[in-house]
């Protein structure tokens, strides 16, 4: 580059462009640096009489359009004064952000009498150092010192689980949805002017219900159980989705399995700390036969729950740009979620009554046929049946 002049370096980047074909100017830019404009004016000029004219013909050092900020000497002062306010980040850093649109900050130049294009700021912003950011969702807050040593426990839990061929399950809740005409905020493609109206508030509609799905993924066979009840979200409705699993999906290819797996959150109806949960569990031990294991995952780390990505994201895919208008429609979405991984799900509505505020007392709890392990017996435990007799499965 030092050895050619401006005229040279764009004639040359345009024959070597034309050379490439289909995608040279691309190519060139990527090399070279030079602007895609400048590039396609070079192009232009090869074979035409500018081409061939005087090479001694270019412009002088320093030519051309003057900049904006040249032309203005208040322009960067005003668009510093207005973008400082809402400035991100480190200071120290050289890589700044803002939270104010090109726009609106194009506007308000404007009022203070600058004349300027949204473009143009953000090629000013750009040079001094500003970029687009969104924001990432990378904070878990305050983390518990065994989180690491949880992980492992699990994991070694559940590959000792699968190779003696007992089940390993995954549950957790998904996104309650409204029925009704709402706006689903996950856009979907659809044929120009095929978008569906909805309403403008979202209001629940009594008589349209409130869906709670619960689901159960099974680990070995990538296949989901979704348990849409219409009731409340309780350690009772939690352990009757698991239950009814077992019934539909796991019992007819589990018949010799004597023990039960089952990865839960630390918190909400299948929680840690939440006695209805394990009162539940020890009647589910007790009809099936299976000694029950439950592992739970650390205090904040709910998304790490092998149902979140192996399922429920698969779900919330399937009615993307889709209003849930009725509890029906919502269980038809959800049963005909499929991946290209194999994964099938089964959904079904669940019309029982599942009431809040049931209390299990100290007594109740003495009852229970329940084994803390050594580590951390608050997060992982066994339920055993009551009576040691033949499964009435």
């Amino acid at each position: 580059m030092p050895t050619l002049n401006e005229r040279s370096w764009r004639i040359y980047a345009a024959t070597e462009a034309r050379a490439l074909g289909r995608g040279g100017i691309t190519a060139v830019f990527k090399v070279s640096g030079l602007a895609r404009s400048t590039i396609a004016r070079g192009l232009k000029e090869l074979g035409s009489e500018r081409a061939s004219a005087d090479p001694s013909r270019i412009r002088c050092f320093g030519a051309g359009r003057k900049s904006l900020v040249e032309k203005d000497s208040r322009l960067w002062k005003d668009l510093e004064s207005l973008v400082e306010p809402g400035t991100r980040g480190d200071p120290e850093s050289p890589l700044r952000w803002t939270s104010k649109s090109l726009r609106l900050l194009a506007g308000q130049l404007w009022r203070m009498g600058h004349t300027i294009s949204y473009r143009a700021v953000g090629h000013l912003l750009k040079k001094a150092g500003y970029s687009l950011q969104a924001n990432q969702k990378m904070r878990e807050g305050k983390q518990h010192p065994d989180r690491n040593a949880q992980f492992e426990y699990i994991n070694q839990r559940v590959i000792r689980q699968r190779r003696a061929g007992q089940p390993v399950i995954s549950g957790g809740h998904e996104e309650k949805g409204v029925g009704g005409e709402f706006q689903e905020y996950r856009p979907g493609m659809a044929s120009q002017g095929r978008c569906r109206r909805v309403r403008v508030h979202d209001f629940i509609i009594p008589e349209k219900g409130k869906a709670i799905p619960y689901g159960v993924y099974d680990l070995a066979r990538n296949e989901g159980w979704v348990n849409v009840g219409i009731d409340h979200d309780t350690a009772a409705f939690a352990v009757q989705s698991i239950r009814r699993w077992w019934r539909t999906m796991g019992r007819p290819v589990y018949r010799s399995s004597r023990s039960l797996l089952i990865m839960a959150d630390s918190g909400g109806s299948n929680g840690s700390r939440a006695r209805l949960w394990k009162w539940e569990l020890q009647r589910l031990a007790a009809e099936t036969g299976l000694s029950i294991s439950v592992c739970h995952f650390p205090p904040g780390t709910s998304k790490w729950n092998k149902i979140e990505h192996r399922l429920f994201s698969f779900i919330s895919r399937n009615w993307r740009g889709r209003p849930l208008e009725s509890l029906a429609v919502i269980v038809q979405l959800i049963g005909s979620t499929r991946t290209n991984g194999g994964l099938k799900v089964r959904c079904e509505m669940d019309m029982g009554r599942y009431p809040q505020g049931q209390k299990i007392t100290d007594e109740q709890m003495a009852t229970l046929h329940l084994k803390p392990e050594i580590f951390h017996g608050d997060w992982n435990y066994t339920i055993r049946p009551s009576k040691r007799k033949k499964s009435t499965r």
